[in-house]
């Protein structure tokens, strides 16, 4: 919703959802304000904490819904640099939640919605771990925090446009597949 409309009828949770992630995406989560979020939907400052009670509570809605997208976004990836792949996707395309679902500073992190969501992403990152030929125990648990090591620290760059010049005109998901294939392709490194 954009912010010089007024929020008449209709879902204000998702309208008071949508210009969080607006501001959050254009000026980080700390720029956040309950009562600017109702000035932007045009409702009394009051309306947006009946959904909410506070700011911390639309941020943990934040999370929540962004761990239950991410967890779409990795379902079904055929291998574990596939699901890298879709991490770097879901970050580009969903900048705002992903600023805030790695920061639990910010919301509930015992929000119910919230360990739902994020116990579906978990399961959908351990996927791809569990499938290559090194099987369990320590050394997939291992494998797994290199593969989140390398998404996470490859979409926070490029985030933060420091992957710029590297990258260049060419697609971030191809310069970062081409970067885990050798490490993370189904039949292990070359």
């Amino acid at each position: 919703m954009s912010s010089d409309r007024t929020y008449h009828h209709g879902d204000l949770r998702r309208a008071v959802l949508t210009a969080a992630l607006d501001v959050i995406r254009a000026e980080g989560p700390a720029a956040l304000s309950l009562r600017d979020l109702a000035r932007r939907a045009g409702v009394s400052h009051a309306a947006p904490a009946h959904h909410f009670k506070d700011r911390t509570g639309l941020l943990t809605a934040v999370a929540a819904e962004g761990y239950g997208l991410f967890a779409d976004a990795l379902a079904d990836a055929p291998d574990l640099r596939e699901r890298g792949v879709r991490y770097v996707r879901f970050a580009a395309e969903h900048p705002a939640h992903f600023q805030v679902m790695f920061q639990p500073d910010l919301y509930r992190a015992d929000d119910p919605d919230l360990l739902a969501a994020k116990e579906r992403a978990s399961v959908e990152l351990r996927a791809g771990v569990t499938d290559l030929p090194s099987g369990g125990g320590e050394n997939a648990r291992l494998t797994g925090v290199a593969a989140w090591s390398l998404a996470h620290g490859f979409a926070t760059l490029l985030l933060s446009g420091n992957l710029s010049g590297a990258v260049g005109d060419r697609d971030p998901e191809e310069v970062f597949r081409a970067l885990a294939t050798p490490v993370f392709a189904p039949d292990g490194p070359n």
